[in-house]
């Protein structure tokens, strides 16, 4: 796959099943990561990797977070939270580690984060993997951050969820550029 057909197709692939990465499509998904855009060489971002039975953890950690929040919580709805990370074998959770810096502020050291994020997604997809990045009340869950052992300085941005994708992904629609695009001054 060349890199212009990679980009205008990249897609989310929510059906996934093992394997997951291999030890050596991990190392380059991060490579591909760590050369996201990065003013003044911040270097904003950590990663963690969860996979077997890491993600029954994530899991039961989820299941607490959600009794903790919310002790009315249904049987239901904490079946649910401990089977979120069952949905792929391998979940990278992507964290934004936010540095005073003269030049670099807050906003653009979460942003470099999010690149390196998109690159993660990018370099799944151009070795016939399949990833989807999800965020929701799980991400900034003060029970599963102090948890998972983020400091004051971080964030979580996301988590990734990669494997084999278990169907042919579709591809959304083609947006046209003129609907977001303007010239200035007009």
């Amino acid at each position: 796959m060349d890199a212009l057909d990679l980009l205008l197709t990249r897609t989310s692939m929510s059906r996934l099943e093992a394997p997951a990465p291999n030890a050596e499509q991990l190392d380059i998904m991060y490579r591909v990561a760590l050369r996201a855009p990065d003013h003044g060489q911040v270097r904003p971002w950590r990663f963690l990797t969860i996979e077997g039975q890491g993600r029954e953890a994530l899991g039961e950690l989820y299941a607490k977070a959600l009794i903790h929040q919310n002790p009315q919580a249904s049987a239901e709805q904490i079946k649910r939270a401990r089977a979120m990370p069952l949905r792929a074998p391998m979940i990278i959770v992507i964290i934004a580690c936010k540095q005073e810096h003269p030049k670099v502020p807050e906003y653009e050291q979460i942003i470099a984060a999010g690149c390196a994020a998109h690159g993660l997604l990018l370099a799944a997809q151009a070795q016939g993997l399949g990833a989807f990045w999800r965020s929701g009340e799980m991400t900034d869950n003060k029970h599963v951050t102090q948890q998972l052992g983020l400091q004051e300085n971080e964030q979580i941005i996301g988590y990734m969820y990669v494997g084999t994708p278990s169907s042919d992904c579709k591809i959304g629609a083609q947006l046209e550029p003129a609907e977001f695009v303007s010239s200035w001054p007009n």
